[in-house]
C-alpha cells in the first residue's frame, strides 16, 4: 500500500466516526486532546482568526511578513483544494505524508471510536503535528463559527483577529448577521488583544459588546486603524503607525484590507519586532491559492485562444460576490465569463447578484465527486432571475469551450463559487 493510499484510508475511516460532518461542541475535542496528553498547551503563541471573507488572504500576509522576518510559523487553514496536507504547514513546510499518517493515526488510537467529526480529530492532529515541531507562532484558522469551533479548545492566544463578517452557514450559525457574529467573536479571550476588520454596523455593535464583557480592547478598523488605496499600493494609519506600502501580490482592491488587517495584527503582536522591510517583502511575496487567481500555465490555459485569460476564485458567499463586483468593474476591457459551481447550502442568488452587471455570462455545473453539489438548474435559475445570459454545462472543459466559440472577442473567464470546484480545475489543469 503506498503512503497515498494510506491517507486516503484513515481519512475515509475519521469521516464515519460521526454521523454529522457538522456537530458543533468542544465536548469531543477536549476529550481527545486530554487522551493525547493536551499537545495544544505546548504551541508556541497563537494567533486564532475567524470571519466570513477574508480569513484565508489575512493569514497568508501574515504568514509571508511572519517569515520574511526570519520566523518559524506553524498554520491551520480550511480546507484544502488538492492534497489535504495543505491543511496543516509545519514551520513553513507543508506536512509530509508520513508525518501526516502517523499523527492520524495517533489521534485514531486515542479516540478509540468514540463519535468525533472530521474536523475535530483532523485538528487535534493538526495541534499534535505542531506541538512535535519546533516553531516561533502558530496561525489557526477557524473551520466553521469560534464558539464551538474545534480550534477555540486554545484558552489564551496571542492574539484574535475577525475579518469582514457575512451571511454564510445559517444552518448552524443562526439566520441573522447579529447570531452570526456572536458566534465567530466568541473566539475573542480577556486581556487578548482583538484586532477587527471592516463590519457591518451590526456585527460591529455584536464584536465590541463581547469584547466589553469578556474584558478585552478591540484595535478596530476605520476607529483605530485604516487602509486607503495609494498610486502604487496603500497607506497604513493608525496612532502609531503610518505606513506606505506596496501593492499585495493577490488581486482585487479587497485584498488591502486583508493586508491592512495582517499588518494590524502585527502592530498588536508585540511579541516580534517586525521591520516595514519585512511586510514589503511579506506582501510581495503572499500566494494563496484559489483567491482571484491567475492560472498562466497548464492544460486549460494553453487551450484559451491568444490573449484570453482564465482567472479562479473560491468565494461563495455576499461578501465574497460584493468584493467580486469590485474587480469586474476594473475589468472593463474585455468581456468576462463565469463558470459557476457551487455547494447546495450557500446562498446562491446573493452570491450571483452583484456579479450580474459587469457579466457576458454564466455557465453553470455541478461539482464533481461533491454529493452537496448545487444543481446546475438550481444554479441557471437564480441567474436567469437575475437577468443574465445563462447556459447549463456538463463539466468545466464543456462550460469552456461553450464560451470560446460564442465569443468573438478576447475575453476572460472566471471559475468561481467553491473552493471545491476550484480544486477540481487544479487538477484539470495539470
Amino acid at each position: 500500500m503506498t503512503l497515498e493510499q494510506e491517507t486516503n484510508n484513515v481519512l475515509n475511516r475519521l469521516q464515519e466516526l460521526h454521523p454529522k460532518q457538522i456537530d458543533l461542541s468542544l465536548g469531543r475535542i477536549q476529550n481527545l486532546m486530554a487522551r493525547l496528553g493536551s499537545p495544544q498547551k505546548t504551541l508556541p503563541p497563537v494567533i486564532h482568526v475567524a470571519g466570513t471573507n477574508g480569513k484565508g488572504s489575512t493569514i497568508a500576509f501574515l504568514r509571508a511578513i511572519l517569515e520574511a522576518t526570519g520566523l518559524r510559523v506553524h498554520v491551520y487553514t480550511s480546507p484544502h483544494l488538492v492534497n489535504f496536507m495543505e491543511r496543516i504547514v509545519l514551520a513553513g513546510d507543508v506536512i509530509s505524508e508520513d508525518n501526516l499518517n502517523q499523527v492520524l493515526a495517533d489521534c485514531e488510537r486515542a479516540n478509540a471510536g468514540e463519535p468525533i467529526t472530521f474536523f475535530e480529530i483532523t485538528t487535534a492532529a493538526a495541534f499534535l503535528a505542531f506541538a512535535s515541531v519546533p516553531a516561533d507562532v502558530v496561525i489557526l484558522e477557524t473551520g466553521l463559527g469560534g464558539r464551538l469551533d474545534a480550534t477555540n479548545i486554545i484558552e489564551k492566544p496571542a492574539l484574535t483577529a475577525i475579518t469582514p463578517i457575512s451571511m454564510d452557514h445559517m444552518h448552524f450559525l443562526g439566520n441573522s448577521l447579529n447570531k452570526i457574529a456572536a458566534e465567530k467573536g466568541a473566539i475573542q479571550k480577556h486581556n487578548v488583544p482583538s484586532v477587527v476588520a471592516s463590519q457591518q454596523e451590526i456585527s460591529q455593535r455584536v464584536l465590541l459588546a463581547q469584547a466589553r464583557e469578556v474584558g478585552t480592547n478591540i484595535f478596530l478598523y476605520g476607529r483605530d486603524w485604516q487602509v486607503t488605496m495609494d498610486t502604487d499600493g496603500f497607506v497604513y494609519r493608525s496612532s502609531k503607525r503610518h505606513l506606505t506600502l506596496p501593492k499585495p501580490s493577490l488581486y482585487g482592491a479587497h485584498q488591502l484590507i486583508n493586508a491592512g488587517c495582517a499588518i494590524a495584527c502585527l502592530e498588536k503582536l508585540s511579541l516580534f519586532h517586525i521591520t516595514e522591510k519585512a511586510m514589503r517583502l511579506g506582501l510581495k511575496n503572499t500566494m494563496w491559492p484559489g483567491r482571484l487567481e491567475q492560472l498562466r500555465e497548464g492544460h486549460l490555459v494553453t487551450s484559451l485562444p491568444n490573449g484570453w485569460e482564465l482567472w479562479l476564485d473560491g468565494g461563495h458567499n455576499a461578501g465574497a460576490g460584493e468584493a467580486l463586483r469590485q474587480t469586474l468593474l476594473d475589468w472593463n476591457e474585455k468581456p468576462t465569463h463565469l463558470i459557476v459551481g457551487m455547494l447546495e447550502t450557500k446562498q446562491i442568488y446573493d452570491f450571483l447578484a452583484p456579479l450580474v452587471p459587469q457579466t457576458e455570462s454564466m455557465h453553470m455545473i455541478e461539482i464533481p465527486d461533491e454529493p452537496k453539489t448545487a444543481k446546475a438548474s438550481s444554479l441557471a435559475a437564480a441567474a436567469q432571475e437575475l437577468g443574465v445570459r445563462t447556459a447549463i454545462s456538463e463539466n468545466v472543459l464543456n462550460a469552456i469551450s461553450d464560451i470560446i466559440t460564442k465569443e468573438k472577442k478576447t475575453a476572460r473567464i472566471l471559475v468561481c463559487g467553491s473552493l471545491y470546484l476550484l480544486g477540481h480545475v487544479y487538477k484539470l489543469n495539470i
